[in-house]
């Protein structure tokens, strides 16, 4: 993995699509990070908040963004002019919203997918929708990964991201633009790996989630968490993921965090299911989209394509189904075979 030093660059006129948590979290690293940063926001009302009060209190309360950021609800305005084009909607939407922008996304842009999750039906992840729905060629898109969660990274405590394309040259340049003093960015060219890590480790947070609202302790999530790695790698590397990938921040690294915070919205959702809440109640509790409750049938259907046996995935979908007891999902309990190795 190639390391993206930060450096002296002249301003760029960058757009997010999508206002919520990390969108605008993502607005705020670019901004910081030197470019003049248009964001479009779907509601006018949080669109002038963001422009006139640097805040977003729907999303991030107490945070006060940079100067460098504003933001519409006027999709021309916004795209007008940009450089680079970065999307943080809900995955399940994403087809959609590109249909209405695509004629709006200047020729020559580079299009970054901030989002980790699976389309349902196509099973397509974000950067293939990204090429079939935009007709543009692999090496204007990129992927952002790692361990992000956004009110932390809001707040500056420092963290990094891996940025990927099948160009290294366009993975640099996005790597350049999102690098600051709090937010380091490092680039790869798997971007199947690196989108994979961040769908795959969603799942996982759900179990820990379901695991922690049950009320089970730290050895079991860390059965989990080792276990779910290894689902994690065997999966992607069927799909031509390199297994290094996993093994750094775009899978191991946002693994950790999304196990171990309550600020993960797929942390939650899971804690929810495990204390008997179900479905449909999570769904109605969760103020954001928890990507992987989505992404769980469509990854089981590609894991079943490939042969790849991701049984604790599987319990999750149990869960999920109201077929198995919140209680039963451990990792002892997903084989009737002895298990060899670690």
């Amino acid at each position: 993995m190639t390391n993206a030093e930060p450096l002296a660059l002249q301003a760029r006129r960058v757009a997010v699509l999508g206002a919520g948590s990390w969108g605008t979290t993502f607005g705020k690293v670019l901004a910081d990070g030197g470019s003049d940063v248009a964001m479009w926001a779907r509601r006018p009302e949080l669109a002038r908040e963001i422009s006139q009060s640097k805040r977003n209190s729907d999303y991030l309360p107490g945070i006060n963004l940079p100067r460098g950021l504003w933001a519409s609800s006027r999709l021309p305005e916004v795209l007008d002019g940009a450089e680079q084009v970065y999307l943080s909607v809900p995955a399940q939407s994403l087809r959609e919203n590109l249909r209405i922008v695509r004629e709006l996304i200047p020729d020559g842009a580079v299009v970054v997918s901030l989002m980790k999750g699976v389309e349902k039906g196509t099973r397509a992840r974000m950067s293939e929708v990204i090429r079939q729905e935009l007709g543009i060629d692999s090496d204007r898109v990129a992927v952002v990964s790692g361990p992000n969660l956004a009110l932390e990274i809001a707040k500056e405590w420092p963290t990094a991201a891996v940025v990927s394309s099948d160009s290294l040259d366009t993975a640099t340049l996005v790597a350049m633009t999102s690098t600051n003093r709090y937010f380091r960015s490092y680039v790869n060219t798997d971007v199947i790996g690196t989108e994979f890590g961040g769908v795959l480790k969603n799942l996982i947070a759900v179990a820990i989630g379901i695991v922690d609202g049950v009320g089970y302790g730290e050895n079991t999530k860390a059965s989990i968490i080792t276990r779910g790695l290894a689902e994690m790698t065997d999966f992607a590397v069927a799909y031509g993921a390199k297994a290094e990938t996993l093994a750094g921040l775009a899978g191991l690294g946002d693994l950790i965090a999304t196990c171990e915070s309550s600020l993960s919205r797929n942390n939650t959702a899971g804690r929810l299911l495990g204390q008997g809440y179900s479905f449909s109640e999570v769904i109605k509790q969760m103020n954001q989209t928890a990507e992987g409750l989505s992404s769980v049938a469509p990854i089981l259907e590609l894991a079943l394509a490939k042969n790849v046996e991701m049984p604790i995935v599987s319990q999750v979908a149990e869960v999920l189904a109201g077929t198995l007891a919140p209680r039963d999902i451990a990792p002892h309990l997903t084989t009737d075979d002895i298990p060899q190795g670690e």
